[in-house]
């Protein structure tokens, strides 16, 4: 059933704010996802903080127009659905959408995005969802900062060995 003008703008509002208010947000393409698929997919991105939504591509693109980002080059083919949200963590979004196009394999794949009000492509946007996540990059952080100590109490033990 057709959508009335009303309807078209109140999708392509809520397209415009998710993709301007989002810490970052995914064009993702589906296919041949079953309904047990995508409900898991939308459980576990939902409790990440990230929206998930379906909407049809001239609506995307006019969503696109009106935050005055040239999307020209990018594809949106096939059925196109938007991942956006993150909250603290600039890269959820992207990342847990990558976790499960690995999971459905052939199914699910990036098409591109918008990352910190700027339009991505497929590759930047994969390069970004390949980034850890906060708790993850703190702990790496963590990891090399102690790492110098560690090693100075090993060498210091090993010396207390060599005198003992």
């Amino acid at each position: 059933m057709a959508k009335s003008k009303e309807q078209k703008a109140a999708i392509i509002g809520k397209l415009e704010k998710a993709l301007k208010e989002g810490a970052s947000s995914v064009f993702v393409h589906f296919t041949r996802v079953n309904v047990a698929e995508e409900s898991a997919m939308r459980r576990s991105l939902k409790k990440d903080g990230v929206s998930y939504f379906v909407a049809k591509k001239t609506l995307i693109r006019r969503a696109l127009d009106k935050l005055g980002l040239k999307h020209d080059a990018l594809p949106l083919e096939g059925e196109v659905a938007i991942a956006s949200g993150g909250g603290e963590d600039v890269t959820a979004s992207a990342r847990l959408v990558h976790e499960f196009g690995k999971k459905l394999t052939d199914k699910l794949t990036i098409l591109g995005g918008v990352f910190e009000g700027k339009l991505m492509g497929q590759a930047a946007m994969q390069e970004i969802a390949t980034i850890p996540g906060m708790q993850v990059l703190r702990g790496m952080f963590a990891n090399i900062i102690n790492s110098p100590i560690q090693r100075f109490a090993i060498a210091l033990d090993q010396v207390a060995q060599k005198k003992a």
